[in-house]
């Protein structure tokens, strides 16, 4: 009897316990996930983003035609089981050099995104942070880059890149991307220096550096992560932009741009040169807008669609 009234208790407790566990507060990267994970528009948009880095890591490996092979036996035709996407005038596989541009914009994009979004979080930080003549001196040569136009920069720049290949294009494009989320990262520094916990941090003789990798950004991090996907969605943007007027990624080398520049002329009469790599490039832009989106309404429940 004993026996029983003890394993009843010890049950009981049991239950007690995981009850606790259950209705433990969630962290708050818990609490985006799970907001994450009832958003339909994310899933989409992240299966979607999948399939487009997968097509092209493997897509290269899907075809035996390069970017530079010619069928002159099969010049300027449309698609067949032999070429998927058709040929050019001169006979390239307009598949092969789909899933090369998509690569090389996939990679400007994301690394001018991540890198522009990684300069605004430095700049802005230590301009909050710091205060004074160093703010002073950040915030004017921002202003200056604000009212810079970067796109003619970037056009006077374009025979550089020629010479340095599209590595040099991508910073770049990171150069001119970091000025306005500088702002921002810097207000909310401002704001959050005098807080309680970045005081104490200070009080103990923190060096600044470490004050800000884990007070002060951890604390914007979800502004940051919005702003990556913004970024890599404006870097393919301008990439390509460039690279349609021929200022950007340089022949051999081919990009979704310089595809969309070469088919242009094409498109009434052989559509496939065009509507290919305008088709992946709007399915790219439209996966990572609703990855963005719905990032911006995990971490902001009051922003744009929940707030209707």
């Amino acid at each position: 009897m004993v026996i029983a009234q003890q394993e009843a208790v010890e049950a009981s407790l049991d239950d007690e316990q995981t009850i606790t566990k259950q209705r433990r507060p969630l962290s708050r990267n818990g609490l985006v996930w799970r907001r994450l994970r009832g958003m339909p528009r994310f899933w989409v948009g992240a299966i979607a983003f999948a399939t487009i880095v997968l097509l092209s890591i493997v897509g290269p490996f899907l075809t035996p035609w390069s970017i530079t092979d010619r069928d002159v036996y099969n010049m300027g035709m449309g698609p067949t089981l032999r070429h998927w996407f058709g040929t050019n005038s001169i006979g390239q596989d307009i598949f092969a050099q789909t899933m090369a541009g998509l690569q090389k914009s996939l990679i400007i994009g994301l690394v001018a995104g991540i890198l522009g979004t990684l300069l605004a979080a430095v700049i802005g930080s230590v301009a909050g942070y710091v205060g004074g003549a160093t703010d002073k001196v950040i915030s004017w040569f921002t202003h200056l880059l604000l009212v810079v136009p970067s796109f003619f920069i970037l056009v006077l720049l374009s025979p550089l890149f020629k010479s340095l290949s599209w590595i040099a294009l991508t910073f770049f494009l990171a150069i001119f991307s970091w000025m306005i989320m500088a702002q921002v990262v810097r207000n909310q520094t401002r704001s959050l220096r005098n807080r309680d916990f970045v005081r104490a941090a200070r009080y103990m003789g923190l060096p600044t550096r470490k004050i800000l990798s884990r007070h002060i950004l951890p604390n914007i991090a979800s502004l940051l992560i919005i702003d990556v996907t913004l970024g890599i969605v404006s870097m393919i943007m301008s990439e390509t932009s460039l690279s349609y007027f021929g200022f950007g990624v340089q022949k051999p080398d081919v990009s979704l741009g310089t595809l969309l520049a070469d088919g242009t002329s094409a498109a009434l009469t052989r559509p496939w040169l065009f509507v290919f790599p305008a088709g992946v490039l709007i399915v790219l832009l439209f996966a990572i807008s609703l990855i963005g989106d719905a990032l911006r309404d995990a971490i902001d429940p009051t922003s744009g669609a929940n707030r209707a």
